[in-house]
């Protein structure tokens, strides 16, 4: 029993082995695919798509009950991980689904949080393994910490308005919203009537003034950062950048061969 633990776990975690890369992509690639069904109940759908997609939601939130369960069987300290910031996103994705007695408009808009199960698998470089180099993938980050707020805001703001303002017909009317509030442009022409959509609103200028210059700050300072940098390869820990004077690796501490 407990070398299936570790090794279920250890395949859970692992992105190097093809078995290991094939469950994280299918976990990722679900969490797409479930985000997607979102985007697409929004617009007039006919009654069975709407009950095909349904029913493909449902067998896809089993799959992340289990993974979940997996996850926590797995777990050395079962508190500590309950309580981990990877924990609480999966339970956040999956509790309001079965959880039946709870209000069925706040399951909808719980749902929409579900985006961020793949903050586990940017933390890992699991979707950025392509791109080489340090400043790249940094970029690539901020990118999808923009796209994952603007989804979130988007979808809270149109399940909040939708039913009461004809100004929210479909998901990408929210997006417009969304972003227009968050860089502060403020067009006027789209506007939220509800009490809670007006406090979304006001997050959404307070995201913006305070995440883009704060993001825009931390990739001008890894472009600073990486061209004061030399690609030297370790060859132990496969560091790719170190600085231009450094004789040994900063992260295992091999000795490192001068670039020509």
């Amino acid at each position: 029993m407990l070398l299936a633990r570790k090794v279920i776990g250890f395949y859970l975690e692992d992105i190097e082995t093809p078995l290991g890369r094939f469950i994280n992509l299918a976990i990722t690639s679900l969490v797409l695919v479930s985000s997607a069904i979102f985007v697409i109940e929004t617009y007039p759908i006919s009654n069975n798509l709407k009950e095909i997609l349904d029913g493909l939601d449902i067998i896809i939130l089993s799959i992340f009950a289990v993974e979940y369960l997996l996850r926590f069987w797995c777990a050395d300290s079962k508190v500590k991980y309950f309580f981990s910031l990877y924990s609480l996103l999966d339970l956040l994705a999956i509790l309001p689904f079965f959880i039946g007695l709870v209000n069925i408009s706040f399951i909808r808009i719980l749902r929409w949080f579900r985006i961020l199960r793949l903050v586990r698998f940017i933390q890992k470089k699991f979707l950025f393994e392509r791109i080489s180099s340090e400043d790249s993938i940094i970029f690539a980050r901020i990118l999808f910490t923009l796209f994952a707020i603007i989804f979130i805001y988007s979808g809270l703001i149109y399940q909040v308005e939708h039913p009461v303002n004809s100004d929210f017909n479909t998901f990408l009317d929210a997006v417009y919203f969304s972003v227009v509030t968050m860089t502060t442009v403020g067009f006027g022409d789209v506007t939220p009537v509800s009490q809670v959509g007006r406090l979304l609103a006001v997050l959404m200028i307070m995201t913006g003034v305070a995440l883009i210059p704060w993001q825009v700050g931390n990739l001008i300072r890894q472009f600073i950062k990486a061209s004061n940098q030399v690609e030297t390869l370790c060859p132990t820990c496969q560091l790719s950048l170190h600085d231009a004077d450094a004789q040994y690796c900063k992260i295992c501490g091999t000795k490192l061969a001068k670039s020509l």
